[in-house]
């Protein structure tokens, strides 16, 4: 467990490792996909996606290579409040890829986000992982400035999928 004080904030940010068959680690999944799926509908359909479009996501989606030893998901929580989540997964040659980065809007602007991903990053190490990857799209703003204001900078697809536009790195040396 990592207590991260922030400056101007009251309530320590608590960062707990949790598995991914956790309720609230399901919820926040939960929300990460509506909102991303919500953001993707929007954009290329013009309209929102629909509960049976969202339920046919999640079930396609698998996250148990998030969980110990192939991985990791991090659930913050400030007053013992879920306010986001992250995870990160061991690839080959030395690389750990950042997923489902999310903080519950009341908690953004907040630190939550940079705090996941410092987090990461450190974990990354005590992987031995020598780079840190990620794939994003385009049209989630927020989150490339966020990769961007830490470091990370384009690299070569490394995965393909209908979802993945932008593919970001960074070198970890030490923090």
């Amino acid at each position: 467990m990592t207590e991260t004080p922030e400056t101007g904030t009251a309530t320590p940010l608590t960062l707990t490792p949790t598995p991914t068959t956790d309720p609230t680690t399901r919820t926040l999944l939960r929300e990460y996909l509506t909102d991303v799926a919500g953001r993707w509908y929007q954009l290329r359909h013009q309209r929102p996606c629909t509960p049976a479009e969202l339920e046919r996501h999640l079930a396609e989606i698998h996250d148990d290579d998030l969980d110990p030893p192939r991985g990791v998901l991090l659930v913050a929580r400030r007053g013992g409040e879920p306010a986001g989540c992250a995870g990160l997964r061991r690839l080959d040659g030395g690389r750990a890829e950042v997923t489902r980065m999310y903080v519950r809007p009341a908690h953004r602007g907040r630190g939550v986000a940079p705090a996941l991903l410092a987090a990461l990053e450190e974990t990354a190490r005590t992987w031995d992982a020598t780079h840190i990857v990620l794939e994003t799209r385009r049209d989630l703003t927020e989150a490339r400035a966020l990769y961007a204001r830490h470091g990370y900078t384009a690299v070569p697809a490394y995965v393909h999928g209908p979802h993945a536009e932008v593919w970001l790195g960074k070198e970890l040396g030490t923090p």
